[in-house]
C-alpha cells in the first residue's frame, strides 16, 4: 500500500519490524530514511534493511515510542500491532509523532484468526479436563480497531479485511481467516 501513495515520505517507521520483512522492501522512491523499530533486541539484529533506504535501528517498546512531536511522516506496522497491550496509548503516540499530513499504514491479524486451531484446543480440553485456557491470543475486530483509532484522533480511516488462505500441513483444506488491513491519513 506504501507504493500505492504517490509520494515520498522523509522519515518512517517500521514498527515492530521483525526481522524487516516489510522494511527490505521500500525503495528511496517510497522513502528517504526509515527507523526500524522493535522491542526484541536479538530479533532486531537480524532486520534486513532495504538496500536502497538510509535505515536505523532502534531498539524500543512499541508502548513509549521515543519520537517528536510532529517528526515522522509514515508509520508502517505488519503484524506487529497484536503483541501491543496498551493499543490506545500507542496510537494516540503515533499520532502525537506524525506530521499534519503523515500517514499510518498497519496490518494486524483479525478476530477470526485461527479460529480453528481456538476451537480445537478448547474442545479438547473440555473433554479431557472438564474446562479450558486460552492457548491462543485474542485479537481486535474491525469495529474495535476502528474505534480505537477515532478515539486516538485519526481520521480519514480506512479498514480493509483480508482473507489469506493457509493450506494445512497434509493440504487436507484451506482454512481462510480475515486479518484486518487498517490505514489513516
Amino acid at each position: 500500500r506504501v507504493l500505492d501513495i504517490k509520494r515520498t515520505f522523509e522519515v518512517a517507521v517500521d514498527l515492530g519490524c521483525g526481522r524487516g520483512h516489510l522494511s527490505q522492501h521500500l525503495t528511496s522512491d517510497a522513502v528517504n530514511f526509515l527507523y526500524q523499530c522493535d522491542s526484541c533486541l536479538d530479533i532486531l539484529k537480524q532486520a534486513k534493511p532495504s538496500p536502497d533506504v538510509e535505515t536505523m535501528s532502534l531498539n524500543i517498546d512499541e508502548e513509549s515510542l521515543p519520537f517528536q512531536e510532529n517528526s515522522i511522516n509514515l508509520f508502517l506496522s505488519c503484524l506487529g500491532l497484536h503483541w501491543v497491550n496498551d493499543m490506545p496509548g500507542t496510537f494516540s503516540q503515533v499520532l502525537r509523532s506524525l506530521k499534519p499530513d503523515g500517514c499510518f499504514l498497519g496490518v494486524t491479524f483479525g478476530m477470526d484468526t485461527l479460529f480453528e486451531l481456538r476451537v480445537a484446543l478448547q474442545l479438547a480440553e473440555m473433554e479431557r479436563l472438564g474446562g479450558f485456557y486460552p492457548h491462543v491470543s485474542p485479537f481486535i475486530d474491525s469495529a474495535r480497531l476502528g474505534d480505537l483509532l477515532q478515539e486516538a484522533g485519526f481520521n480519514l480511516i480506512t479498514l480493509s479485511a483480508l482473507e489469506s488462505p493457509v493450506k494445512t500441513a497434509k493440504r487436507e483444506k484451506d482454512a481462510s481467516r480475515p486479518h484486518l488491513d487498517c490505514s489513516t491519513s
